[in-house]
């Protein structure tokens, strides 16, 4: 078995496209080893195990969904913004199903740090400042989004929307319109 040009890039890639394709809790070492027809001994000197593979698959995923972000909301504020930002997640979740499992990676506190993970909140706080929200509403609605893009997105790749109408993108729309009205009135706590 040769070693076919392999780099930490190269099966993290690879790595990636195979979460796409089965699923990202099926990636392993392993899994890598026979889709390049090699043994698991001559990965190790690219990556250390499995786990630093996924992550490594994480942070791929970390940074291809912040550049894809950040070019919709390039010139959008307001709702337009909120929009965009949305769709990019919502989009890269159908393109992209295991590298969107793999986005939701928990990282060791200085890996999530150095991640582009703060990208993706440096971009909902800049749709955030659309929305004239001071601290700490600017973390709480933060949370809100992620949960809302999380878990809708996760609910609809899970088939959970599947058993009955209207379909999803209907509801997407209805949900962000939601969310659009919500920060436009939101309570700030000084107001409480």
């Amino acid at each position: 078995m040769g070693r076919v040009g392999l780099s930490q890039e190269r099966l993290i890639r690879a790595g990636a496209e195979l979460a796409d394709e089965v699923g990202f809790d099926q990636v392993t070492v392993s899994a890598l080893a026979r889709r390049f027809g090699v043994t698991v001994a001559s990965l190790y000197s690219h990556v250390r195990n499995s786990q630093d593979l996924r992550t490594g698959i994480a942070l791929l995923a970390l940074g291809e969904l912040a550049d894809r972000a950040a070019d919709a909301l390039a010139g959008r504020a307001g709702k337009d913004a909120l929009t965009a930002f949305a769709n990019a997640y919502r989009d890269y979740a159908h393109e992209h199903p295991g590298r969107w499992a793999a986005a939701q990676l928990r990282l060791d506190p200085a890996t999530a740090a150095g991640s582009a993970g703060v990208r993706h909140a440096q971009m909902m706080r800049a749709i955030l400042r659309g929305y004239h929200l001071p601290e700490p509403d600017q973390t709480h609605a933060v949370r809100l989004l992620g949960s809302v893009f999380q878990g809708f997105v996760g609910l609809e790749m899970g088939g959970g929307f599947d058993h009955s109408p209207p379909a999803p993108p209907e509801s997407w729309a209805r949900v962000l319109d939601a969310v659009d009205a919500l920060l436009r009135t939101w309570p700030t706590a000084a107001a409480s």
